[in-house]
C-alpha cells in the first residue's frame, strides 16, 4: 500500500512538490490509505461514495478528503456516529473558519483566548473544538505564553480559512474581504467576485501568505470538488461560466509585473481549476525546441517555470541556455533555479541585475548546491549583490563559478567578506578564472583557503592548463606560491620548453608579478616573442624585467620594443645585458621609447651588447631629451671600465662613448692603463682613433692595451703610440693585432718608440701574413731599423697584394726633401743604400743641411759617399763639410777628380777638426 501511495503522489507533481512538508506527507498518507482501504473492501454503493472514493490529484481534493475524514473520525470518537453521511456542525466550523481566516489575514499562527472569544468560540469549550478535530486544531499550554491555540499546520489553517470564505458567501451573500461595506452591491456578491478579490489580495502580498489560501479557495469553487462537502457548501452556485471567467481573469494577471513566486502560484491556482492551456502551449514550445528563439509573454514565462517545477524529471540541473540568454528569462525562472541543485547560468548575457535576484534565492530556503555564472558581465556590482546571498546562513552553495565575469578587486573583497562573515558557509569550490583581482584579490582568497574555519579548499584562478602547469612548476621549483609574489627569480631555472607555460601564467591577470628575473634562462628570440606577447596582454603589472644573458638578438629586441610602445606598459627597469643585441636592436629600442610619450622606463641595462655605429648615440639622445624619464643607462660591463669612463669624462670634458677620436697624450700613466683597457674592450666604446703620445706606458701596459684592442679589433682605425718605449717585446703584441684578419687598422704611428730591427721584422711578418690587412700608413720615424728593417718595410710597399703605401721613416722635413732629391737623382731610395754614389754632379743643388739631416737619420745606413768627377761649387763643398760635422755612419768619402779649390778644401778641413766626425777615409 505504501508503494501505491508513493506512486500516486509522484504522478501528480503539484502534490509531490509539497512533500518537503512533513505534515503534508502525513495528510496524504492518511487520505490515500483511507481511500485505498475502502476500495479494497469494495464499500461503494452510491454516487456520493463513488465521488468520495475518487483518488485526489489536486491540493484542494487532498485537503477536502482529509477534512471530511477527520470530521468523520471525530464523530465516531465523540458522538458514536458511523454513518457514511456527515452531520456538519455548521456553527462550530463557521467559528473555527472565522478564526482561521482573520488570523491568516494578520499572518498569525498562534492565537490567544481573546482571539477565540472574538470569533464566538467559548474558551471554556475550546477543548471540545480540539477534541472534535484533534488533528486540525490543538491547544497547548506553555510556561511563558500560557494557554495558546494553533492549527496543526499552517496549510490546514489556510484550507479552513478558504472554506470559511465560501461559507461566508453562502450565508451572507457578501465577500469576506469586504464584509464591513454596506453598499447593495457588496451584499449581493457572486462567487466570481469573491474569487477575483481573493486573487487581487493574494497578489498584493509581499510574502505570499495568501498563496495556498487562494489555491484552496479556487479549488473549492469547482463543482467537482463540492460533493465531498455536501451539506456544508451550497451545490448550485458553482458553474462552468464562473470557472471560465476566473480562469481568464487569472491569465490577465500574468501581464502585470508579478514576482516569479506569485506567477508560479497563479499556475498552481489554474491547476486547481483544471486549466492546462498555458502549460500545454509551453510544452509544445519545449517539444519543438523553439524556446530560445521565441518571444514569450509574461504568462508564458510563468507557464514555463510552472512546467519545469512540475515536470516528472528531477530538478537536478537547470540550464538557462536552453531557454533565453537574458536577465529577464532568469528572473522569470527563479523559482526553478531555487528548486534546482545545479544552476548553469554561464554565457547567458546576465548582468548585476540578475545577481540581486539570485542573492534573494540564496538567502531563502533553496536547493542550490552549484551556481555557474561564468562568462557574464557581472562586474563588481554584480558580485557585491551576489555576496549578500553568500553571507546568509540559508545559503548552502558548495560550488560557485564566476569566471570571465569582469570582476575586479572590489568584487574579490566582497567575496572574501561574504565567506568570512558566514561561519556556516558551505562553499568549498570557487572559480575566478579570467577576472582581474587587483593588488589584493588573490591574497584575500588565499587567506580564506588557509583559514581552518573556512571550508573553501579549491579555488581556480588560472585560465589554461598550461598556466596551471607553470604554477605547479614554479611552486615546486621556488618553494613559493607565484601568485602571491611580486618578485620572481627564475635565473638558471628555465629552459625553452618551459617558456610557453610561463607565458600563459604571465598572461593571466591573477599573476601580478612586478619584478621578473629570467637571467641566463636559455631564452631565444622565439621565446622572447612569446614572453612579450604575454606581457603585452597583461602590461600594467610588470615594472622590472631582467632578461640578461639570453640570446635574444635584434629580432627579440623588436618584440621587446612592441611592449615598450604599449601605453599601458609600466616597465621602469629593463635589463638586457649580454643579449646579443646589435645596432638594429638599439634602433628599435629608441624608436619604441620615443613613440610612447607615456613611457615609464627610467633605467636600462645594455651591457655586453654591440650597439654598432649609432646605438650609443641614439640612447644618449633619449637620456638628454627631457620628454622622457630615462635617466640611467648601463653600457659598460666592468667597474674598471666605468672608472675609466668617469676619468676620461672628467679629464677630457667629453663622453668617451660618443667619441670616435680620443687623445690621451700626456694624460695617461701606468695606473690608468688597465681601466682604459677594460673600457676599450667594451663594445659600447667605438673609438676609431686613439692617440697615446708620451703616455708613460710600459711594455706590460702595452701588452694589456693590445689585448684589449685585439678583443674588439674591428673598430680601431688609427693608433698613435708616438714617444712610448715599446721595444721589441711590445712590437710582438702589436704584430699579433696586425695579424688578426678582423683588424681594421689603417694608420699606425710608432715614431720614437725605441723599436729595433726585430721590431721591424715583426711588423713585416705580421702585415705579410695577413692578406686582409687594411694598413695603408705606417709611421716609424725615430726608430732604429737595423740592417734589414727599412728593406723589409719597402718590400711590403712594393708588394701589390699589400695595401701599405705610405711609410714615414725620416724624422725631419729636411731629411725627407733630401731623400726625395736623391731618389730622383739616383732612381733608387737612398735609405736602401750603404754606398751613396753621387759622381758626375748628381748631388745637384742639394742643401748640405738637408743632406746631413738625411744621413743623420737612424734609417740611413750610408757609410760611403762617392763624388768623383763632380764640378763642386763652394756651396756643395760646404754641404759636404756639414755632413762631416754630424753624427752619421759615413766612414769614407771619395772626392777624386772633383775640383775643390782651396776654399772648398778649407770647409772640409774645418769639419775634420770636429770631434763628432766619424770619417776614416777621405780621397
Amino acid at each position: 500500500m505504501a508503494d501505491t501511495i508513493i506512486d500516486h503522489v509522484k504522478k501528480s507533481k503539484s502534490l509531490f512538490i509539497m512533500c518537503h512538508i512533513p505534515v503534508f506527507c502525513w495528510i496524504s498518507a492518511t487520505v490515500l490509505q483511507n481511500i485505498l482501504e475502502k476500495k479494497s473492501k469494495d464499500q461503494t454503493d452510491d454516487t456520493q461514495e463513488s465521488n468520495t472514493d475518487e483518488t485526489p490529484r489536486t491540493l484542494t481534493q487532498m485537503y477536502t478528503h482529509f477534512f471530511r475524514f477527520q470530521i468523520q473520525q471525530s464523530r465516531r470518537k465523540y458522538d458514536g456516529e458511523y454513518s457514511p453521511d456527515i452531520s456538519w456542525d455548521m456553527d462550530s466550523i463557521y467559528s473555527l473558519g472565522k478564526l482561521a481566516f482573520e488570523q491568516l489575514e494578520k499572518s498569525n499562527l498562534i492565537f490567544y483566548e481573546s482571539d477565540l472569544e472574538e470569533c464566538g468560540i467559548d474558551v471554556s469549550k475550546a477543548s471540545v473544538y480540539s477534541g472534535m478535530c484533534t488533528q486540525i486544531f490543538k491547544q497547548e499550554t506553555g510556561i511563558i505564553l500560557g494557554t495558546v491555540y494553533c492549527f496543526v499546520h499552517l496549510s490546514i489553517q489556510e484550507f479552513i480559512a478558504a472554506l470559511y470564505a465560501h461559507l461566508f458567501l453562502d450565508k451572507n451573500k457578501k465577500n469576506v474581504f469586504v464584509q464591513e461595506l454596506m453598499e447593495p452591491e457588496a451584499q449581493n456578491e457572486t462567487l466570481t467576485g469573491l474569487l477575483k478579490t481573493a486573487v487581487d489580495k493574494a497578489l498584493e502580498s509581499d510574502d505570499g501568505h495568501l498563496d495556498l489560501f487562494l489555491r484552496f479557495l479556487l479549488g473549492l469553487s469547482l463543482e467537482s470538488n463540492r460533493p465531498l462537502l455536501r451539506g456544508l457548501l451550497s451545490q448550485e452556485e458553482s458553474n462552468k461560466q464562473n470557472n471560465t471567467e476566473i480562469v481568464e481573469y487569472i491569465k490577465q494577471k500574468f501581464e502585470d509585473s508579478l514576482c516569479p513566486e506569485r506567477s508560479i502560484n497563479l499556475f498552481y491556482c489554474l491547476n486547481e481549476l483544471n486549466d492546462q492551456t498555458l502549460v500545454q502551449e509551453i510544452q509544445k514550445h519545449l517539444s519543438e525546441g523553439s524556446l530560445s528563439s521565441s518571444d514569450l509573454s509574461p504568462a508564458q514565462w510563468s507557464a514555463l517555470a510552472f512546467v519545469l517545477l512540475t515536470s516528472d524529471e528531477e530538478l537536478e540541473e537547470f540550464e538557462l541556455q536552453k531557454y533565453k540568454k537574458s536577465d529577464e528569462c532568469l528572473i522569470r525562472l527563479l523559482p526553478v533555479v531555487k528548486s534546482s541543485k545545479h544552476a548553469l547560468l554561464n554565457n547567458c548575457n546576465l548582468t548585476d541585475k540578475s545577481c540581486s535576484s539570485l542573492a534573494e534565492v540564496l538567502s531563502s530556503d533553496n536547493s542550490l548546491e552549484e551556481l555557474n555564472m561564468s562568462n557574464n558581465n557581472l562586474q563588481d556590482d554584480g558580485v557585491k549583490r551576489l555576496s549578500e546571498g553568500l553571507k546568509n546562513t540559508n545559503c548552502e552553495l558548495n560550488k560557485l563559478s564566476v569566471s570571465e565575469c569582469s570582476i575586479g578587486e572590489e568584487g574579490y573583497k566582497c567575496l572574501y567578506s561574504a565567506v568570512r562573515s558566514n561561519p556556516e558557509s558551505h562553499l568549498i569550490e570557487l572559480d575566478l578564472r579570467g577576472n582581474d583581482p587587483g593588488e589584493t584579490g588573490v591574497k584575500l582568497i588565499y587567506q580564506l583557503i588557509q583559514d581552518h574555519k573556512c571550508k573553501l579548499n579549491t579555488v581556480r584562478f588560472l585560465s589554461s592548463s598550461s598556466a596551471v602547469e607553470a604554477f605547479e612548476y614554479l611552486t615546486e621549483t621556488l618553494g613559493i606560491n607565484p601568485l602571491l609574489q611580486r618578485e620572481v627569480n627564475l635565473s638558471h631555472k628555465l629552459d625553452e620548453s618551459r617558456v610557453n607555460q610561463i607565458c600563459d601564467l604571465l598572461k593571466d591577470k591573477h599573476c601580478r608579478i612586478n619584478t621578473l628575473i629570467l637571467s641566463n634562462s636559455s631564452i631565444t628570440a622565439g621565446g622572447c616573442a612569446d614572453l612579450m606577447s604575454a606581457f603585452t596582454s597583461n602590461p600594467s603589472h610588470l615594472t622590472h624585467l631582467d632578461l640578461s644573458k639570453n640570446k635574444l638578438e635584434d629580432s627579440g629586441m623588436m618584440k621587446i620594443s612592441d611592449l615598450l610602445r604599449n601605453s599601458q606598459c609600466k616597465l621602469h627597469k629593463l635589463d638586457l645585458s649580454d643579449c646579443s643585441i646589435g645596432e638594429e636592436g638599439y634602433k628599435c629600442l629608441c624608436s619604441a621609447v620615443r613613440s610612447n610619450p607615456e613611457s615609464h622606463l627610467i633605467e636600462l641595462d645594455l651591457r655586453g651588447n654591440d650597439p654598432g655605429e649609432t646605438g650609443v648615440k641614439l640612447i644618449y639622445q633619449l637620456i638628454q631629451d627631457h620628454k622622457y624619464k630615462l635617466n640611467t643607462v648601463r653600457f659598460l660591463s666592468s667597474s674598471s671600465s666605468v672608472e675609466a669612463f668617469e676619468y676620461l669624462t672628467e679629464t677630457l670634458g667629453i663622453n668617451p662613448l660618443l667619441q670616435r677620436e680620443v687623445n690621451l697624450s700626456h694624460k695617461l700613466d701606468e695606473s690608468r692603463v688597465n681601466q682604459i683597457c677594460d673600457l676599450l674592450k667594451d663594445k659600447h666604446c667605438r673609438i676609431n682613433t686613439l692617440i697615446l703620445i708620451n703616455s708613460s706606458i710600459t711594455a706590460g701596459g702595452f701588452a694589456d692595451l693590445m689585448s684589449a684592442i685585439k678583443s674588439k679589433p674591428s673598430h680601431l682605425k688609427h693608433l698613435d703610440l708616438t714617444g712610448n718605449k715599446l721595444e721589441d717585446s711590445v712590437m710582438m703584441k702589436i704584430s699579433e693585432l696586425l695579424e688578426n684578419a678582423k683588424s681594421k687598422l689603417q694608420k699606425l704611428n710608432l715614431s720614437e718608440c725605441s723599436i729595433g730591427e726585430e721590431g721591424y721584422k715583426c711588423l713585416y711578418s705580421a702585415v705579410r701574413s695577413n692578406p686582409e690587412s687594411h694598413l695603408i700608413e705606417l709611421d716609424l720615424r725615430g726608430n732604429d731599423p737595423g740592417e734589414t728593417g727599412v728593406k723589409l718595410i719597402y718590400q711590403l710597399i712594393q708588394d701589390h697584394k699589400c695595401e701599405l703605401n705610405t711609410v714615414r721613416f725620416l724624422k725631419t722635413r729636411a731629411a725627407e726633401e733630401a731623400c726625395d732629391h736623391l731618389c730622383k737623382a739616383l732612381d733608387v731610395n737612398p735609405l736602401l743604400l750603404k754606398e751613396l754614389n753621387l759622381s758626375h754632379n748628381k748631388l745637384g743643388d742639394l742643401d748640405g743641411e738637408k743632406l746631413s739631416a738625411l744621413l743623420m737619420d737612424s734609417h740611413s745606413k750610408v757609410t760611403k759617399i762617392i763624388l768623383n768627377d763632380c764640378e763642386l761649387t763652394e756651396n756643395q763643398c760646404s754641404a759636404l763639410a756639414a755632413v762631416l760635422s754630424c753624427k752619421t755612419l759615413v766612414k769614407e768619402m771619395n772626392l777624386s777628380n772633383s775640383p775643390l779649390m782651396d776654399s772648398g778644401l778649407k770647409h772640409i778641413c774645418d769639419q775634420l777638426k770636429n770631434p763628432q766626425c766619424q770619417l776614416q777615409i777621405l780621397k
